[in-house]
């Protein structure tokens, strides 16, 4: 019997002795730090989890097509494309003091960097109302012994009263006819574009002009009217050159 208990035992104990340390056996230091590693790398990667849904919505909005207006074709263009003809004189009446010249140059004759700022009155093109002034100033360029004249850049304003204004620019050659962009507007006149034609008649002080100009709804009828001939021979109509009522139009510029 005390054999068989003692074999009990032995026979027991090997077990026992294999438990006890699954229970109660520290953990290494090499499982530590494995188990730390795990967690480290399970959390580093935890944000771009969180936050890649962000990324990917982010991403989608940025690649919506989009167009600008510089890249629209012409057909994207909402501006009116037709063009209409607006005839004008400008006469120097003596009276403004206009032309000034500024010889900048410093030098006896025409040179490049003189200026010659202006302000003229503006007549409808049949002549039977004043319709307001211009308002700009020349850039002297070239002076052209051979021709007689001078080649300028300028930049200039006709005002039409409460109609508003259009601007224009490019060159101005004293000798012959040229034409000028349209380069904008107020009024009647915004979101014009065009050129117009100018015709020198006597220098400095009668000009015809024919405007062609595109991207407006229709002008007025009061400006709409048929052109006199140019010559250097016309005139204002005398009830047009005393400002009279109905020879003029709406708050014309004076």
């Amino acid at each position: 019997m005390a054999c068989s208990s003692s074999a009990a035992l032995r026979t027991v104990s090997p077990s026992m002795r294999l438990a006890a340390p699954r229970l109660s056996a520290a953990p290494s230091k090499a499982g530590v730090a494995s188990t730390l590693k795990g967690s480290s790398q399970f959390l580093a990667q935890a944000p771009k989890l969180i936050s890649a849904p962000a990324k990917l919505g982010f991403s989608a909005v940025a690649r919506r097509p989009f167009t600008c207006r510089s890249q629209a074709s012409p057909s994207d263009d909402s501006r009116p494309s037709k063009v209409q003809e607006l005839y004008v004189y400008e006469i120097n009446e003596r009276d403004r003091g206009s032309p000034a010249y500024l010889r900048l140059s410093q030098k006896s004759v025409n040179s490049l960097g003189d200026l010659v700022p202006f302000s003229n009155k503006v007549y409808s093109g049949d002549l039977k109302k004043r319709v307001g002034i211009t308002a700009g100033i020349c850039l002297l360029i070239q002076n052209k012994p051979e021709k007689k004249g001078d080649r300028y850049e300028a930049i200039f304003s006709f005002y039409f009263g409460d109609y508003g204004h259009l601007a224009v620019q490019g060159p101005y050659l004293t000798y012959e006819d040229t034409y000028l962009a349209i380069t904008g507007g107020s009024g009647v006149f915004e979101g014009a574009y065009g050129q117009v034609k100018l015709q020198q008649l006597i220098f400095p002080f009668k000009l015809f002009y024919t405007f062609y100009i595109k991207g407006i709804k229709d002008l007025p009828e009061e400006l709409l009217v048929n052109p006199v001939d140019p010559s250097p021979s016309v005139e204002p109509a005398p009830a047009a050159k005393a400002c009279e009522p109905g020879a003029t139009i709406a708050n014309f510029t004076d």
